[in-house]
């Protein structure tokens, strides 16, 4: 009978982290759904990026309220959870606090202390998070893709956390144990004066029940990550490892393109030769994107990722200005999508079925893709490095080359360029008009 917690614990943490591991292959499988592309180059300049944006919080402190605030609760929370080996230890052994001998009181008091001060000032970092949220109403949080489950979503992760530090210093203020050692109690022993009336096996209940549902919190937090836009805590690494090196008003030249322009310019090749069957070639490629496995797998990587902090957001000047586009969600828009793709091939054995829907039209909007001025304040906004404009120009793309579908300024510019040679329409013969104006 001794060991049917330790059996239970057992069972409830492999089934945690089964479940984890299921929802991962599925976010795995799902950005691979996405088109190959090689980010494997620079590899120093990638790790320094990832060293310097994504652990180091660098892009985040360019807001300092919000970015001090959240590297409180990023440092905070990894701290803290160091404990769960503990706990996981405590619970597959039936010990109690197993490092507290092996490490000597001096230096255990030193860490168990250090994660309650990093406990209360987490609390209190996500209390003014609440604030901001739902009291004071930033405005980038108020825009309309915020409405409805993001805004629960941001809302219950919030919650969590609360409950979390809280059941920890609860479980750490009424270890009698540990109170009456002395150490490593700075915030809990104030906490303890709370429980004075209560008795011994009272006590021990309050501590178990904390310790309980503590470890099964983290656990299923754990797993709502995969639900959730805090998905970033474990993207945010491969994401800004993966990210684009190059300059960031440098645009990628379609591969398609290219071989079309090379056959034009090479006087030996044959326009009209009939391509190799079973080839590459002999399948036309798509040019741009109207759906989410037209992107590469960087891009949808990026959507997974996006924290909706909305950054991105409110540096767009088409935004500012009244324009229907949203950095933000164009992002959420690809998660939402790659989302629905992935339920469709799990309910169709492993098979994508058509389900005449698409990224293009049914989530984003020409009028939203066509606001952007391709300025990159979105780009360089984002605290993970993630780029919303590589996804608006391919869907852009798709609809000049696929769809002939550019607005008419745009197409009366491509046909002044294409007769005169400039984009605007007079004839090439008055090009120099303007050296004899004084």
């Amino acid at each position: 009978m001794q060991y049917i917690p330790n059996i239970i614990f057992a069972l409830v943490l492999v089934a945690g982290i089964g479940f984890f591991i299921k929802n991962i292959s599925k976010l795995i499988r799902n950005i691979k759904l996405g088109k190959s592309i090689d980010r494997s180059d620079q590899k120093s300049a990638r790790w320094k990026n990832m060293a310097k944006i994504a652990l180091g919080q660098y892009k985040m402190v360019r807001r300092p309220v919000s970015g001090i605030l959240h590297v409180v609760v990023y440092v905070g929370f990894v701290i803290i959870n160091i404990e769960v080996l503990e706990i996981v230890i405590d619970g597959l052994l039936g010990t109690h606090r197993v490092f507290k001998p092996i490490l000597g009181n001096a230096f255990y008091g030193f860490l168990i202390g250090a994660f309650e001060i990093f406990a209360a000032l987490v609390f209190v970092a996500v209390i003014v998070f609440w604030l901001r949220r739902n009291v004071i109403n930033i405005k980038r949080f108020l825009s309309k893709e915020m409405k409805g489950w993001p805004k629960s979503d941001g809302n219950i992760i919030l919650y969590f956390e609360m409950v979390l530090m809280t059941l920890f210093i609860v479980m750490n203020a009424t270890d009698v144990t540990f109170q009456s050692g002395g150490i490593g109690n700075p915030i809990s022993q104030f906490v303890y004066p709370l429980f004075n009336d209560f008795s011994s096996a009272t006590l021990h209940l309050i501590e178990r029940t904390s310790w309980w549902i503590h470890i099964v919190g983290i656990l299923v937090f754990l797993n709502y990550l995969y639900y959730s836009k805090h998905l970033h805590i474990l993207l945010a690494f491969p994401n800004t490892f993966y990210a684009k090196l190059q300059p960031k008003g440098q645009l990628d030249n379609l591969e398609a393109v290219t071989k079309e322009v090379q056959i034009m310019m090479d006087p030996d090749a044959d326009p009209y030769a009939a391509p190799v069957e079973g080839t590459e070639d002999d399948v036309p490629e798509k040019f741009g994107a109207s759906d989410v496995t037209d992107l590469n797998w960087v891009q949808l990587m990026n959507a997974y990722t996006c924290t909706e902090c909305g950054r991105c957001t409110s540096a767009c000047p088409a935004n500012l200005t009244g324009k229907e586009l949203s950095p933000r969600k164009i992002m959420m828009d690809t998660r939402d999508r790659m989302e629905e793709v992935g339920k469709n091939i799990d309910v169709n054995g492993g098979v994508f079925k058509d389900d005449g829907k698409q990224l293009l039209n049914d989530y984003i909007s020409p009028e939203e893709l066509w606001a952007c001025t391709s300025c990159n304040a979105c780009v360089q906004e984002c605290p993970v490095n993630i780029d919303p404009l590589s996804i608006i120009m391919d869907m852009r793309r798709y609809l000049v080359m696929e769809e002939s579908a550019a607005p008419q300024e745009l197409n009366m510019m491509m046909t002044n360029i294409e007769n005169n040679g400039a984009p605007w329409q007079y004839n090439q013969m008055d090009r120099l008009n303007w050296k004899d104006e004084e």
